[in-house]
């Protein structure tokens, strides 16, 4: 699996993604901090990644277009740094593997975790 971490994240997240096994890229690695999430989304489509971000935007992007990729991983918390939420994290990219290859939206919080196969419908 190939991880492009969003802007907002934290670039250490690349780190411990790849400590697990996938290749990972932050997007300052690759695009324009400033970029669009609409470039951002394009661009992990382009390249088989999926998206990892706090963005909200993402996924209403997804229900707004109805695409089938990228699957994008939303966290949901105040507190989004690796050395609070990378246990969960990894331990949700592996449980939905499957899911994230063949589209999901996935949105991770501290109590739960929701997973929407692709294209999005109303």
């Amino acid at each position: 699996m190939r991880v492009l971490v969003d802007v907002n994240l934290s670039p250490s997240w690349v780190q411990v993604l790849e400590s697990h096994g996938w290749e990972a890229t932050h997007w300052t690695a690759v695009g324009d901090p400033r970029a669009s999430d609409r470039t951002i989304m394009a661009w992990a489509h382009a390249n088989g990644f999926i998206v990892f971000t706090h963005d909200l935007d993402f996924g209403a992007m997804l229900a707004a277009t109805s695409v089938q990729g990228p699957s994008v991983v939303q966290v949901r918390a105040q507190d989004v740094s690796p050395q609070h939420l990378s246990a969960l994290v990894v331990s949700v990219l592996r449980q939905y593997q499957a899911q994230l290859h063949t589209g999901a939206l996935i949105v991770v919080d501290e109590e739960k975790c929701r997973v929407r196969i692709l294209p999005l419908r109303p």
